[in-house]
C-alpha cells in the first residue's frame, strides 16, 4: 500500500469572506470523506453575521476528514477540511484507505487563542461553538503536535505580527471603542479567552472617580442567570440561538441607536399620481421584463433629493471629528430574509436611469430571498429605504444603519379620503418617516429631503424637472 505523505495533505481553512468577520456557521456540507473534489468546486456552505456563502476548493484532490459538524461556528483561520492532493507517488486517490489515520487532523485544527491570536480577532459565541468541537469527538487531541501545527499553519503571518498582537474584540466593540476614545491596546479585557467585552470600554471610558462603584455589579453574576434557563418549559417556551445575521443586526441596531442621536421626521402624501406613473411604465417598452413598483419610483425620490440636498449623504467621523459627505450613493434596501433583516446597497445608484435602476432593484431583491446575498453588497452603504408598508403598517421610527446618516420608512399606501382640488375625495395616501443622525443633519436639512421626496411623489413629473 502506499503511504499517504504529510505533504499531499492540504488543509483548507475558514476564509475571512465578510471583509473582517471573525468567524462563520458552517450550514451544510456537500461532500463527505472519500469524496474527490475540483478546483473551484464548492464544498460547503458557510453563514456569517451578513449572509450564506458557498465556499470553493481551491484544489483538486480527495476529501480525507471534515474537521467540523454542520451547525458548528467556526474562527476565521481555522482549518475546516483536509484534501489529499496527487503527490509524487499520485497519492492522492488512496486517501480514503488512509482516512482513519487523518482522524486527528481535526484535533490539530482546535481553535485555541494561543497560536492563531496574531491572525484573528475572537468572537463570543465562536469560542464556545469550536471549545465544544473536542468533547463531541471520539479521538484524543495530542497537545504537542497541535501546537506544532498550528505554528505552521500561521506561518510567515503570525511570525510577522506576533510582536504586536490585536486586541480581541468584535466590530461592534471596536467601533464603541472608537466612538469613546478608547485605546483597546490599553483595556485589560475581561471576556473568555482574553476577548475585550462592550463593559471592559465603558469601564476604560469612565471618569476614575467612578471607579469604586463597579464591583458593586460583578461581571460573574452574568453566568448565574444564563444557567437558570435549563429548567425551562419546553412545552410553552421555544429558545433561539442568536447567532449570524440576527446577531450581527441586533449589534448594530443597539451600537445605532446608543450612539446617533436620532431624530424622526413625518409626512403624509398623497401618492395617487405616482401610482399611475406606475402602471404607465409597466405598459413602456423599455421598462419590459424589469420589476416596476412604488419601491422603484421612491428610490428615484430620494435619490434626487439627495442631489438636491448633497450633505444628507454624509457620515460621521468621530475618530477625526469631522463630517464625510459622500458624493456617490450606495442606497441600502432592508430586506427581510428567514435568516434575519439583512441592507444589501446599490453601488453608485446616483448614477443609474429608471430602467438600471430597477433592474438593479429587482436582483437586489432576488437575491436576497434566496439567501444569496455577498458580504461585499452589504458593504458601504450611505443611506436606506425600509418599506414597513408591505405589512400594513403606516410608518415607524426606523434606526440607523450604523455609519448612514439618513433611513426613510414607507408605510402603506392606502385610500384615505383627502382634500384635492379644494374637494375631498379617496386618494391612494401614505406616511413617510426620515431618520438621521442629529450631530451631522439638522432639523432643516432632514425637513428640506423629506419635503422633496413626498413633492416628488405627489407630482412624479419633477423626477425630470429635478433630476
Amino acid at each position: 500500500m502506499t503511504t499517504m505523505t504529510e505533504a499531499s495533505v492540504r488543509e483548507f481553512k475558514m476564509p475571512d469572506v465578510g471583509e473582517g468577520l471573525t468567524e462563520a456557521e458552517i450550514l451544510k456540507w456537500y461532500v463527505q470523506p472519500g469524496d474527490t473534489v475540483t478546483d473551484g468546486q464548492v464544498v460547503c456552505e458557510v453563514e456569517t453575521a451578513k449572509a450564506a456563502v458557498e465556499l470553493p476548493i481551491p484544489y483538486d484532490g480527495v476529501v480525507r476528514a471534515l474537521h467540523f459538524p454542520e451547525g458548528t461556528t467556526v474562527d476565521v483561520g481555522t482549518s475546516i477540511i483536509a484534501v489529499a492532493v496527487a503527490g509524487a507517488g499520485g497519492a492522492a486517490p488512496e486517501a480514503p484507505a488512509e482516512q482513519p489515520a487523518a482522524a486527528p487532523a481535526a484535533p490539530q485544527e482546535e481553535p485555541k487563542p494561543e497560536g492563531r491570536q496574531p491572525v484573528l480577532v475572537g468572537y463570543g459565541v465562536a469560542t464556545s461553538s469550536t471549545r465544544r468541537r473536542p468533547r463531541k469527538s471520539p479521538e484524543g487531541g495530542v497537545p504537542a503536535p497541535a501546537q506544532a501545527a498550528r505554528t505552521e499553519l500561521n506561518g510567515h503571518a503570525a511570525g510577522a505580527v506576533a510582536e504586536k498582537p490585536r486586541p480581541l474584540a468584535k466590530p461592534p466593540v471596536r467601533k464603541l471603542a472608537k466612538d469613546l476614545g478608547v485605546d483597546l491596546a490599553a483595556i485589560t479585557p475581561s471576556g473568555p479567552d482574553g476577548v475585550i467585552t462592550r463593559e471592559d470600554v465603558h469601564a476604560a471610558a469612565t471618569p476614575r472617580t467612578a471607579g469604586p462603584v463597579a464591583p458593586v455589579v460583578p461581571a460573574p453574576a452574568a453566568p448565574a442567570s444564563a444557567a437558570a434557563p435549563a429548567s425551562y418549559d419546553t412545552a410553552r417556551e421555544t429558545r433561539i440561538p442568536v447567532k449570524g445575521v440576527r446577531k450581527a443586526t441586533a449589534q448594530a441596531m443597539v451600537g445605532s441607536a446608543f450612539t446617533a442621536p436620532h431624530v424622526t421626521e413625518f409626512v403624509t402624501v398623497d401618492v395617487t399620481r405616482t401610482l399611475k406613473l406606475v402602471e404607465e411604465l409597466k405598459q413602456d417598452k423599455e421598462m419590459q421584463g424589469l420589476r416596476v413598483n412604488p419601491l422603484l419610483l421612491i428610490a428615484k425620490a430620494l435619490l434626487v433629493a439627495i442631489k438636491r440636498n448633497p450633505d444628507i449623504n454624509a457620515s460621521w467621523d468621530e475618530a477625526n471629528q469631522e463630517i464625510v459627505v459622500k458624493h456617490y450613493v450606495n442606497l441600502g434596501i432592508a430586506a427581510a430574509t428567514p435568516r434575519g433583516l439583512i441592507v444589501p446597497n446599490i453601488k453608485d445608484a446616483q448614477a443609474k436611469t429608471l430602467p438600471q435602476l430597477a433592474e438593479a432593484l429587482g436582483e437586489l431583491v432576488a437575491t436576497a430571498r434566496e439567501g444569496k446575498t455577498s458580504p461585499a453588497a452589504m458593504q458601504g452603504g450611505t443611506v436606506t429605504i425600509t418599506n414597513v408598508g408591505v405589512f400594513g403598517v403606516d410608518t415607524g421610527t426606523p434606526i440607523l444603519n450604523p455609519g448612514e446618516s439618513a433611513i426613510l420608512a414607507v408605510g402603506a399606501i392606502k385610500l384615505q379620503p383627502w382634500v384635492h382640488k379644494g374637494k375631498v375625495k379617496p386618494r391612494q395616501v401614505t406616511t413617510l418617516a426620515l431618520s438621521f443622525d442629529h450631530r451631522l443633519v439638522d432639523g432643516e436639512l432632514g425637513s428640506k429631503v423629506l419635503a422633496d421626496v413626498a413633492a416628488i411623489l405627489e407630482q412624479p413629473k419633477r423626477l425630470i424637472t429635478w433630476a
